[in-house]
């Protein structure tokens, strides 16, 4: 038994019986099986994949099979288009005549030939329909171009290239497979976008997916932490300055996935966001998703830089003692909303405390909520249990909006069932099961429970001998059959 290592819980809900090499998760997610499937689950894979993967790791041959899985075979298509089409824009960066602006560029920004190769970039030449035809000689059709979002199907029914003219960035994945690209213009004098990316396809989730993350997992893995920017640019520079631990969101945003996806190398991530970062909405959005998933997550801030890669080149020692030193990100909304308060105002005082509060409320170690409950006693100049006072205020208004947004959502049969789920619990779990039993039957029978499994239960634990606590427990799983023990089990998650 336990956590379920797909989402944080607070009790384990995780099961694997080794005699039968199958696992179960009675958590949200409600799944289970064998290796096969708990590694397709983890990694987001294909069976195929699944497949290929634990043959390496075991070090056994896999023979040649006809097995039909389609969704590998699609994703194996579009891997294999972006494969071939890094190499074309590669090449053209790297060797062709068109490619004479980017590497211009490139030199510019003091990226040289062996970081170029290591990140692969390329060029997108300044034409409609290049990549598109050279990919059609390649054996592909312009439908597998448009669901790799290689090309852009035009009213008239035509298909044209989606990236012109522009420094490609490939985007690659942990496995080392290209899943789409991020194409930066070079014309200077004019008004389309900066950036534009591949879509959402079946092989690239911009939620799901760090640039950089290929060549810097070991080094998340030694270091034992990560640093997390916001662009290509601010990745490939602390990579060249030695800080090879990097990866990068597209823009300010973190994700839940992207946090489950470091979750892999390491606990520890460190923001070093662009220098106008609010942090706001970010911040409390990282907080809540980085406490669900039990990370630690600092932020650095600099005034010599607009971003870490203008940063480095300005003062790349002064950032690399931030980074040995990272304040906690309570600490930076704290600091954050202090200087946006008089402090020497009561009313200010207040508001400043509300604005802190959704921040405080996010911490779950009693330690470190401790410790911040102080501090901001400290700086308002006042007693840690009106501070105290006024975050179970923040709780309580909060508890109070979700009940009331549940009852609004929840239909009355789900209430019913879990009403029922709800009393059984409470019976199971009381240090006094029997004597809660007596109270409920006075009221109810076995008729009022909807649900077959759960009527089965009350009328179990009413013919149970006289016993308490975990030995009710006990002698209860014994009498349960394998099919009424799993739903069981569920009363205590």
């Amino acid at each position: 038994m336990a956590f379920a290592p797909f989402i944080k819980k607070k009790t384990p809900s995780f099961f694997v019986n080794p005699d039968r090499q199958l696992w179960r998760c009675f958590g949200a997610c409600q799944t289970g099986g064998d290796v096969l499937a708990f590694l397709m689950k983890y990694e987001n894979i294909t069976f195929f994949e699944a497949l290929k993967e634990l043959a390496q790791e075991t070090g056994v041959k896999l023979e040649h099979s006809a097995i039909e899985d389609r969704a590998w075979q699609q994703k194996e298509k579009l891997v294999n288009i972006h494969a071939i089409a890094t190499k074309y824009y590669h090449y053209l960066l790297m060797e062709h005549s068109l490619g004479k602006a980017a590497r211009d560029y490139l030199d510019e920004r003091g990226i040289n030939e062996k970081v170029r190769e290591t990140f692969q970039l390329g060029y997108a030449p300044a034409s409609w329909d290049s990549l598109g035809a050279y990919l059609q000689k390649k054996g592909f059709n312009y439908e597998d171009m448009l669901t790799a979002g290689l090309v852009i199907k035009s009213t008239k029914g035509s298909y044209y290239d989606r990236f012109r003219n522009r420094l490609m960035f490939p985007i690659i994945d942990a496995r080392d497979y290209v899943i789409a690209f991020s194409g930066r213009t070079l014309n200077k004098d004019t008004k389309e976008a900066k950036y534009i990316n591949s879509p959402e396809t079946p092989l690239y989730h911009k939620r799901e997916t760090l640039y950089g993350l290929h060549v810097a997992k070991d080094a998340i893995r030694s270091e034992k932490k990560a640093m997390i920017v916001e662009g290509e640019f601010d990745m490939i520079s602390s990579f060249m300055h030695g800080i090879t631990n990097t990866v990068a969101v597209k823009g300010s945003i973190v994700t839940i996935d992207q946090i489950k996806l470091l979750k892999k190398y390491t606990d520890h991530l460190i923001l070093a966001l662009d220098s106008d970062f609010s942090g706001t909405e970010t911040t409390l959005r990282a907080i809540k998703d980085g406490e669900e998933m039990d990370m630690r997550i600092d932020i650095i801030t600099f005034s010599f830089g607009k971003d870490p890669d203008e940063a480095l080149k300005n003062d790349a020692i002064t950032f690399k003692k931030l980074l040995k030193s990272p304040i906690s990100l309570y600490d930076f909304v704290i600091n954050t909303v202090v200087q946006r308060h008089n402090i020497e105002d009561p009313f200010e005082k207040k508001k400043l405390a509300e604005e802190v509060m959704p921040f405080l409320s996010t911490i779950e170690n009693p330690i470190i909520k401790a410790h911040y409950i102080k501090k901001l006693a400290q700086i308002l100049s006042t007693d840690e249990k009106a501070i105290e006072m006024t975050l179970r205020d923040h709780l309580f208004k909060q508890k109070k909006k979700t009940r009331r947004v549940l009852q609004r959502t929840v239909p009355e049969k789900d209430k019913y069932e879990s009403l029922q789920k709800t009393l059984l619990a409470c019976i199971v779990q009381n240090d006094a099961p029997q004597e809660l039993y007596k109270k409920a039957a006075a009221i109810i029978d076995d008729s009022d429970f909807t649900i077959p499994s759960y009527k089965e239960l009350f009328t179990i634990i009413g013919l149970m001998p006289h016993s308490e606590g975990e030995d009710f427990v006990k002698e209860l799983v014994k009498k349960l059959p394998p099919p009424l023990f799993r739903r069981f089990l569920i009363l205590f998650f």
